[in-house]
């Protein structure tokens, strides 16, 4: 499966229309799937204005977005806020190539005073589905930071981890160093999708890509906007497990009771 990593938002006007031209751009690749950044439909660093412009996840930009991905023939990874009665989520949608909705995830580690005052954290860890035969899971940006979630994701059966992520500076390290370390750690392939613009105070800092679980980077962007694309290989992840033994050699019976330290 070719997977495509959108780094962006590329200007300030109608992001979901820019959204739909990048949907068709990735399918004219030869993608199957399409990651986007962390709350892409409204921006993330907003404040108070998160709640006004939440949405049920079947509302009007979910139906938008289901749209882009059936006319463009790919499914799409997308970050959104999401309202279920009075309660908002930092949520990230997966909807397949016909617009059908295969999985919502609801971020589960808040970061700092911005999500802390805006969202209710998510409770299911592991949410995934499968796209082109490969099961594809979720996580959010920060989420990505716990090496525990990565690897209830690993031991499940997840093989593409996708994080929709809108990481500033001065934390690059994160996506330089973290996240190839979570690909190889846990032995599944990663596409970390990223902003690169400003929201107020935060400059984010771009350098979206897609790791294979060997930890070698197979495809990076820059600072800039960008569309990079890779292959997505089960055959590759297999011989990467055999050779790389982390979760089969693992000795969960020592490890009892450390979650409650």
């Amino acid at each position: 499966m070719i997977v495509a990593v959108y780094q962006g938002p590329a200007g300030t006007g109608d992001v979901l229309g820019e959204l739909g031209t990048v949907a068709e751009r990735a399918a004219a690749a030869g993608a199957s799937l399409l990651v986007c950044p962390e709350m892409i439909t409204t921006g993330y660093h907003i404040g108070a204005r998160t709640a006004e412009v939440a949405e049920p996840a079947d509302g009007p930009a979910a139906r938008r977005i289901a749209g882009f991905a059936a006319d463009a023939g790919v499914a799409i990874v997308y970050g959104y806020p999401e309202r279920d009665g009075e309660t908002v989520y930092n949520s990230a949608m997966l909807v397949d190539a016909n617009g059908d909705r295969l999985a919502n995830y609801r971020k589960t580690h808040l970061f700092g005073a911005i999500d802390k005052t805006a969202f209710s954290p998510g409770e299911e860890a592991v949410v995934r589905a499968e796209v082109d035969g490969v099961v594809v899971g979720v996580v959010i940006c920060y989420d990505v930071e716990f090496p525990e979630l990565v690897r209830a994701h690993a031991l499940t059966g997840t093989e593409l981890l996708v994080v929709p992520t809108a990481l500033m500076r001065p934390y690059e390290l994160v996506a330089d160093a973290l996240v190839p370390t979570r690909a190889y750690e846990s032995q599944l392939f990663v596409a970390y999708a990223n902003r690169c613009d400003i929201e107020g105070e935060l400059d984010y800092c771009g350098r979206s890509s897609v790791v294979a679980p060997t930890g070698s980077v197979l495809a990076k962007a820059g600072d800039a906007p960008e569309l990079v694309l890779a292959t997505v290989d089960g055959a590759a992840l297999r011989v990467s497990r055999a050779e790389n033994t982390h979760l089969t050699d693992r000795r969960p019976e020592l490890y009892h009771g450390a979650h409650q330290r």
